[in-house]
């Protein structure tokens, strides 16, 4: 069981914190080391929420719960380290966190979208 003083969840919670205020466009670049790196590849990042939450257009998606997408999709499609599983868990559990009461399944739904997609095309 993971603990909330892990220092990898510690490490995504800085890093959504940052991504959020990214955000707002009031600063250029994101304070967080892991930030700045999820947002070298924003750009295909936001494309995918794009495509599997295509119902959400990005200006309508709360900033948080695109941070935290921004976050799980770096994870999960530019540089896969951790199990699908486990990036999945550490999203749903940021948004419950920090989201508002539907943050948790939106997140969730969008992210095994993904992944269910990403699997197919390995196959």
């Amino acid at each position: 069981m993971k603990k909330a003083d892990d220092p990898r969840h510690l490490k995504r919670e800085k890093a959504v914190r940052s991504l959020f205020e990214w955000s707002f466009g009031q600063i250029n670049q994101a304070r967080h080391p892991l930030s700045r790196q999820i947002l070298k590849h924003h750009q295909k990042i936001d494309s995918k929420i794009t495509e599997h939450a295509s119902e959400w257009p990005l200006e309508q998606i709360n900033k948080v719960d695109l941070a935290i997408l921004r976050l799980a999709i770096y994870e999960l499609v530019i540089k896969p380290e951790q199990p699908p599983k486990v990036v999945i868990d550490e999203a749903v559990e940021l948004g419950k966190k920090y989201g508002s009461e539907k943050s948790s399944s939106f997140i969730n739904g969008v992210l095994g979208s993904i992944l269910k997609k990403n699997g197919s095309e390995k196959n």
